[in-house]
């Protein structure tokens, strides 16, 4: 084509305009290179400055970057000494075999792994807890590029939160596992024994006695008794078995099936023996036992509330065949369980309700000439739902419950206002005795006070009152028994041991306490006109009253031939159904206004010596 001028400008025109664009072309990329440059400096600086670990790992496992941060925390000296030691992330970070697989497979299914929690090793093998956060990056092909996170040492939240878990699942008394934690270790060792078709063991166990120690002795005793105790039971069992400590002095113990399989009454048997060895509490040798209740998965139960429940019931038998045994479950036990809940909860109504049902009736004791010179008050219950119940399971279960507490102080007034309307003999007016629990120690100023408003409420002369105290306090705080007792015989009441003989008295501890009665416990009175330990105990105790300036007294007298040995022998007050059973109070004023007149019983004669050593 031939050109012609009219077409130069427009050549030029389009010339410029090319080399204009191309300017702005060039002077664009060159801006899009100058802010990829400086968006990449901006990463790279908030990357290698970050506080928090950063990364960027192949798939197979090699880091192909990382920040002095996360450099520090896995004790390399810099990113390149830790890319180059660390070149197998699965087989030399993690202490978990398999966790690298685990978090790759986690980022397959989410795109992404948040808050990746995993111990891992440092470069000098110490253990430390780690959490990442990580994302997987794809090129502009969707092809994997790498993986790309941040680490975070969580080592300190890690043993805080393990130290909360092992609050909340275990005993801060003793470290065993405590009832929330019994759950999952009986599921455990109940799947296994199903599919094995083997049995389990459940026993509960309950430390007899446990409460004389932790309220005469102290709670700080107390706690040191259960630890040595969970000690002692951790030292019987096998690592396959599991100890708990379900509350208060109570302990549950799974045994494994192998032990079951063997022979259970020799685990139960070892576990009796160890529990009762002597033990050294604030300068005394203490020995408490235990009862054991059993119950055996599958034949007594599927569920840990069934097992327990017969477990429970079981122990509660062994308790009530006399302490220090163990019982396994068997059809009916249940129902005893019940109604000891339900005889529980009917003493607790009636002593909140005014004692309607609770008779307060009066044993004599007579002296050396026959006439009554004292009484010792007993509770009777006549129970509207249960009819009469007998003490020797009301009393046991009040001492258990804390319910004696309210018992004695019934007793306690009552016994006072009828004391002092009881008439006078020739050589004064009969006293009367009271039963003091231990627990009444343990209770700052309440037993003083307790006695002092019985006195002045009733206007019973102090001297006519007698306290009888179980030998149970001598283990407990004995500067501060000796201080509550010192108390009251500053209001002019006499002390009296009772059972003397059977507990935990030394000579040592009797001549600080200030006592004016010792009473011979009924097992030894029982045989002491026999020839044998009881009669030897029973001279024995009597001689050592006489010694000591303090008067002695024989309970559980039925017997002429034990009444003639006991007078025989210095005894200076019997008692015992040989004269007398409790009595309601009316029918003791019948009582005393005879002996008054002088019908006394022809028993208490003075005997001759013959024959009676």
């Amino acid at each position: 084509m031939e050109l012609s001028l009219t077409t130069l400008p427009g050549l030029a025109l389009a010339a410029g305009l090319a080399a204009w664009w191309g300017w702005r072309l060039h002077r664009g990329r060159a801006a899009a290179l100058a802010q990829a440059v400086e968006a990449e400096l901006r990463f790279r600086s908030i990357f290698d400055n970050a506080v928090l670990g950063m990364y960027q790992t192949t798939e197979d496992g090699h880091y192909l970057a990382a920040n002095q941060a996360l450099a520090d925390l896995y004790g390399y000296a810099t990113p390149a000494a830790l890319i180059a030691g660390l070149s197998d992330i699965a087989g030399r970070l993690y202490v978990e075999r398999g966790r690298r697989d685990d978090f790759k497979v986690m980022i397959r299914a989410r795109q992404r792994v948040v808050d990746f929690e995993s111990e891992v090793y440092r470069c000098d093998g110490e253990r430390i807890w780690i959490s990442e956060n990580a994302h997987a990056v794809y090129g502009a092909d969707g092809r994997f590029l790498y993986y790309e996170g941040s680490v975070e040492d969580i080592s300190e939240r890690r043993r805080h939160r393990t130290q909360l878990e092992h609050q909340a699942t275990h005993d801060p008394v003793t470290g065993l596992p405590n009832r929330y934690l019994l759950q999952d270790r009986l599921e455990r060792a109940m799947s296994g024994a199903r599919r094995r078709g083997e049995r389990l063991m459940v026993a509960f166990i309950d430390l007899d006695n446990f409460k004389f120690v932790n309220d005469s002795m102290g709670h700080a005793v107390g706690d040191r008794l259960l630890v040595e105790m969970a000690r002692r039971l951790q030292a019987c069992v096998r690592e396959t078995d599991t100890l708990v400590r379900y509350g208060g002095d109570e302990f549950v113990l799974i045994v494994s099936s192998a032990a079951v399989q063997a022979d259970p009454v020799q685990v139960l048997e070892r576990v009796q023996e160890t529990v009762r060895l002597p033990l050294m509490l604030e300068g005394r040798d203490i020995s408490i036992g235990c009862s054991m209740g059993v119950s055996v998965y599958p034949r007594d139960g599927a569920d840990l509330e069934t097992l327990l429940r017969h477990a429970d019931a079981a122990m509660y038998h062994a308790k009530a065949a006399g302490k220090g045994q163990f019982r396994f479950y068997e059809a009916g036990l249940n129902a005893r369980a019940q109604e000891r809940l339900a005889l529980e909860s009917a003493l607790r109504g009636t002593l909140e309700h005014g004692c309607g049902e609770i008779e307060v009736v009066y044993q004599p004791k007579l002296d050396a000439g026959g006439g009554v010179c004292g009484c010792e008050a007993l509770a009777r219950w006549h129970s509207a739902e249960f009819g009469k119940v007998t003490p020797d399971r009301f009393i046991p279960l009040a001492e258990e419950t804390g319910l004696i507490m309210q018992l004695t102080g019934h007793v306690l007034r009552t016994a006072c206002e009828e004391a002092a309307r009881w008439p006078a003999r020739e050589l004064g007016v009969p006293s009367v005795a009271v039963n003091i629990s231990a627990r009444h120690f343990r209770r700052d100023g309440q037993l003083l006070t307790l006695v002092s408003e019985a006195l002045r409420g009733s206007g019973l002369p102090p001297e006519r009152l007698q306290l009888e105290l179980t030998e149970s306090l001598f283990v407990g705080d004995v500067e501060e028994t000796v201080k509550i007792l010192n108390a009251l015989k500053r209001l002019g009441v006499t002390l009296a041991i009772d059972d003397f003989g059977t507990g935990y008295s030394s000579l040592a501890y009797l001549k600080r306490f200030p006592v004016d009665v010792l009473k011979i416990d009924r097992s030894f009175v029982g045989e002491c006109e026999h020839v044998g330990d009881a009669r030897a105990i029973t001279k024995a105790i009597l001689s050592l009253g006489r010694s000591l300036g303090l008067s002695v007294v024989a309970e559980g007298v039925e017997r002429p031939a034990q009444a003639a040995f006991l007078l025989a022998h210095g005894c200076d007050e019997l008692q015992g159904y040989l004269y007398a059973r409790p009595l309601a109070a009316a029918a003791l004023h019948d009582f005393l206004a005879a002996n008054r007149r002088g019908r006394r019983p022809q028993t208490l004669a003075r005997p001759a010596l013959v024959a009676l050593g």
